[in-house]
């Protein structure tokens, strides 16, 4: 049926997608729904839908959440994992989000969230494509930086850890890390640290 195929178009063109995406698109949801039954579509979420054949990627469920929370900047622990830097397995997602923004509402995995406002909404992020779907995630550096910010969250350790693999693998220049550390008012706390790896 021609609303089949567009809904077959839908999800092969972005792997991941939104039943308002399909609805925006002219699909009725009843669709959508049909194909869900039939196995050829898997709803991995509220109201979000990919190919049943589709391979899922590593960060998959940064593209879920992605979906969900469109505003959404992936840092700390999650930022660290997507770089791969550290050992660091989260069993959280951790979102940065604007300081007066609602609670985002996530049902699928467990969410942490900090609250960021001005320039850290828009300094040192980067966009990647992850299973189709733009995700923003903090640079290596500004994750470095976050981590020490926010090391009363995440532990002195792991901000440590991450600083000196980033360091030691080139992921970022200390031009690059000064400047999101002066930004983010950790300089002089980082600057001992920075210190004893560049000796």
């Amino acid at each position: 049926m021609q609303s089949d195929t567009r809904v077959r178009q839908i999800a092969r063109k972005k792997r991941l997608f939104r039943l308002s995406e399909a609805v925006a698109a002219g699909v009725h949801p009843e669709y959508v729904r049909r194909l869900t039954r039939r196995g050829e579509l898997t709803r991995v979420g509220r109201g979000l839908y990919a190919l049943a054949t589709a391979e899922a990627t590593e960060h998959h469920t940064l593209a879920e959440v992605s979906k969900r929370v469109p505003k959404a900047i992936f840092c700390l622990l999650t930022a660290l994992r997507f770089h791969g830097l550290g050992t660091q397995s989260p069993r959280e997602v951790w979102l940065a989000i604007d300081r007066r923004a609602g609670i985002p509402r996530v049902d699928f995995t467990p969410v942490r969230t900090i609250r960021v406002s001005g320039a850290a909404l828009t300094s040192g992020i980067e966009e990647h494509k992850v299973d189709g779907v733009r995700v923003r995630v903090t640079s290596p550096a500004r994750t470095v930086v976050d981590c020490f910010k926010f090391r009363n969250k995440i532990g002195l350790d792991v901000a440590l850890e991450a600083l000196r693999d980033g360091w030691r693998e080139r992921r970022f220049t200390m031009d690059e890390l000064g400047h999101h550390a002066t930004r983010q008012r950790v300089a002089n706390v980082m600057r001992p640290y920075i210190e004893a790896i560049t000796a």
